[in-house]
């Protein structure tokens, strides 16, 4: 369930896209505890002059998770870890060259549809 915002270099094709999304969504999954179709995803391509990190070239990513409060250090720790490492494995973005920021909100602070806070359950 976070909604995570990427950033990718523009022009790449839609397996690479995929991969780099499916990479993110395990990791989350995996070390942070979130149901498998708890997707939510929003994947921006940019030419290199728009995705900037610092004196780095090649394929980079920079991803920022906003999710409720509550995940552990260690999960958070162990998400950037694993994120590299399956961005690593495929579609092959060099570990230096992701970047990850995670920012953390309240139930109120989420609607998924019909203009509801899903997370707070209101008075009957």
């Amino acid at each position: 369930m976070p909604l995570v915002n990427i950033s990718i270099l523009s022009g790449k094709s839609a397996d690479y896209v995929k991969a780099v999304g499916d990479g993110i969504n395990a990791a989350v999954i995996e070390t942070m505890g979130f149901p498998p179709d708890d997707r939510y995803q929003i994947i921006h391509q940019l030419d290199s002059e728009q995705l900037q990190l610092q004196d780095r070239d090649g394929d980079r990513v920079i991803m920022h998770l906003v999710m409720r409060a509550g995940r552990s250090s260690e999960s958070k720790q162990a998400f950037y870890k694993k994120a590299v490492e399956n961005l690593a494995a495929n579609p092959g973005i060099p570990p230096e060259n992701v970047m990850i920021t995670i920012s953390e909100n309240h139930d109120i602070d989420w609607s998924f549809r019909d203009g509801l806070a899903q997370f707070v359950v209101a008075p009957d």
